[in-house]
């Protein structure tokens, strides 16, 4: 029986595969990012026609559940991403303020239409010019009612941007003096 040199054991170990296929080497920050990224639950904030285009990316048609965001939640504790789909009038927006504020960090925002974006067409008193006014928004969709690819889009830019984030500098607390 013949044993093996220093050199060949090193050698067989550096190639095999088993060992190969088994060890990944990333940042933190870039595996908490690709986790985060690709399970967004979005908080549906239909408000007006633009909800009916929101209804529609879920749709089988267009399939959200290619980038994660399938499971649509209606509980604000549970969701990570609000979509305001639609006019916002000043009498509706303390109730997107109040679900906003029960999202658990981290949170993100996605104005959709040009209504949620910049109050559309609509230069009244009772309606807000804008969601940003409020909430901050990340991403803003164009459009009158955007079109469900435009949607789709804007969770790709999202990701895009959740994707550069640095999520563990945040996760370092400061020590807090007693």
């Amino acid at each position: 029986m013949e044993t093996e040199t220093p050199e060949q054991i090193l050698q067989n170990f550096a190639y095999d595969s088993k060992v190969e296929g088994n060890v990944i080497v990333t940042q933190l920050d870039a595996a908490v990012n690709w986790m985060r990224k690709n399970s967004l639950w979005p908080m549906p904030m239909g408000l007006a026609c633009c909800a009916i285009e929101l209804m529609a990316t879920a749709s089988s048609r267009f399939d959200i559940s290619r980038f994660g965001a399938e499971v649509m939640r209606f509980s604000p504790r549970q969701s990570d991403v609000m979509i305001v789909a639609g006019t916002v009038t000043y009498k509706m927006a303390l109730a997107v303020k109040r679900i906003w504020d029960q999202m658990p960090e981290p949170k993100w925002c996605i104005a959709m239409g040009a209504c949620a974006s910049s109050g559309g067409m609509f230069r009244s008193y009772a309606t807000l010019q804008g969601i940003d006014r409020l909430i901050p928004v990340d991403v803003y969709i164009s459009g009158c009612p955007p079109r469900p690819e435009a949607l789709i889009e804007g969770l790709l830019k999202l990701q895009e941007k959740i994707e550069q984030e640095e999520s563990i500098k945040e996760l370092k607390a400061e020590p807090v003096e007693a």
